[in-house]
């Protein structure tokens, strides 16, 4: 599956571990229809393929990825790119068709971000505006090079959050700060960014990708099916109520309790050595 699609390249290790790319510098790796509709479809892939364990996106460049390609200048990928999906109509020719392009595009990669059980880790490189803040927001670790920059900025131009932004936003620093944010048109460094709590981490710029990859094997190592399971229950937990949060992770649990890693955790305790997880 290694190799290069319309926007981003795709490279994996024998311990589970596939990285993205994106491999559009000179434009600052500004999001495309191609792109999310391949990136989406990878991340679906990636949900059903058991030899992915862990998934690292990044930039190149100076940019993670700054936003929408507002060009306009139609993209001319080479024989070697991969088109994982057709093009769709491209939409926001009226309102109805901008609320389904939206809805089909580029809120759909946030969501395939959500949806996948796995872990993810952004590792932002650059700058990461709008769309590509948006996406960083979506996965579950994010590490910043402390030359990144992240806002999202829209309303200089008199637009919307469209991707979705807003409520991750909202759910990694309160809705008092995100209004900030958000109508102050703030774009921060990765030093404010920590402080807000939008990142998990801050570390020079030659650190970022030795650091993304050694939480990738080491959250590579771990036990799979609990930890996708607990993954899934935290999102859950904090959308529901008490009582659902305490029902989703008694169900999950009669799964993995019953899993032979868990057998191995146990073991392996026991015999003071480290576990060897399926």
């Amino acid at each position: 599956m290694d190799g290069r699609f319309r926007g981003f390249d795709l490279t994996t290790t024998d311990n589970g571990v596939a990285t993205i790319t994106f491999n559009e510098p000179e434009r600052l790796n500004g999001s495309t229809q191609a792109t999310k509709r391949d990136l989406t479809e990878l991340l679906q892939l990636f949900q059903m393929d058991d030899a992915v364990r862990v998934v690292v996106i990044t930039g190149s460049g100076r940019a993670f990825c700054a936003g929408d390609d507002m060009t306009g200048r139609p993209r001319e990928y080479g024989d070697d790119v991969q088109q994982l999906v057709p093009d769709l109509p491209r939409g926001h020719a009226d309102p109805m068709s901008t609320y389904e392009a939206l809805k089909t595009m580029s809120q759909a990669v946030n969501v395939a971000v959500r949806a996948l059980d796995k872990p993810t880790i952004a590792a932002i490189n650059g700058l990461a505006i709008q769309t590509g803040l948006t996406l960083a927001l979506a996965c579950d670790f994010k590490i910043a090079s402390r030359d990144a920059r992240l806002g999202s900025a829209t309303l200089r131009f008199g637009l919307l959050p469209d991707e979705g932004g807003h409520a991750l936003v909202v759910q990694h620093i309160g809705l008092a700060a995100a209004l900030d944010f958000f109508l102050r048109k703030r774009i921060v460094s990765a030093e404010e960014a920590l402080e807000l709590g939008l990142i998990n981490e801050v570390v020079e710029p030659d650190e970022l990708m030795p650091r993304a990859l050694e939480l990738a094997d080491e959250l590579a190592a771990g036990p799979q099916i609990a930890m996708r399971m607990l993954k899934r229950s935290l999102y859950n937990a904090a959308d529901s109520t008490i009582a659902q949060a305490f029902d989703d992770i008694a169900a999950r649990t009669a799964v993995t309790d019953h899993h032979p890693d868990a057998r191995e955790g146990v073991t392996a305790f026991r015999d003071k050595r480290p576990p060897k997880f399926s």
